[in-house]
């Protein structure tokens, strides 16, 4: 049995901070799905493609699907990877390559979740993101002492029920935070 490393960030969400003025993560929600002495990679949950929906992916991919899976909305991950498919998902988990995050969330981006979710066979709850948010060894580390994010652990409610454009809001106040009381001004003891 591995035990998880306690000065890890995996598993929990990052609330972007006022003060983040890159376009990627402003106002952005990502669940941290690794974090490691390599870096971190998570999948932004409330970003949705203007464009595309999971028709786009499965037509492209040739997959045989169910009319109601067509219109589930295709999530902007992040901006890496932006030509791969990710699905943050609940159970079950014994997909391949299933990577968990914790006990009742995990992420996985290979063809058989794809075409369960397809023919809505899937997981009850998930998401499905192109790209992804990645940071090299200690970068995230580093960004949040600069007050670039806050954490608090994932919430299944938020990421797979809360309406999208209320992800943001919902996840701050989740840690106690009210988002109209936030400052762009980093405080430090």
């Amino acid at each position: 049995m591995t035990t998880q490393n306690p000065n890890t960030l995996k598993g929990l969400m990052l609330m972007a901070m006022p003060a983040l003025a890159d376009p990627n993560f402003f106002q952005t929600v990502t669940c941290l799905c690794e974090h490691n002495e390599q870096g971190a990679l998570g999948l932004i949950i409330n970003r949705v493609h203007p464009n595309l929906t999971a028709h786009d992916i499965f037509r492209e991919l040739k997959l045989e699907h169910v009319d109601a899976m067509a219109q589930v909305p295709l999530h902007i991950g992040g901006p890496v990877h932006i030509d791969e498919v990710f699905i943050l998902h609940g159970a079950p988990f014994g997909w391949q390559g299933c990577l968990q995050i914790s006990p009742t969330l995990a992420m996985s981006n290979t063809m058989d979740i794809l075409q369960a979710v397809a023919l809505g066979k899937g997981p009850e709850s998930f998401l499905i993101t192109l790209g992804c948010a990645g940071w090299a060894d200690g970068q995230l580390e580093a960004e949040i002492k600069e007050n670039a994010w806050l954490t608090g652990p994932a919430n299944e409610e938020i990421i797979f029920r809360k309406n999208i454009e209320e992800r943001w809001d919902a996840a701050l106040r989740d840690v106690g935070v009210n988002p109209a009381l936030l400052s762009n001004a980093a405080g430090h003891a």
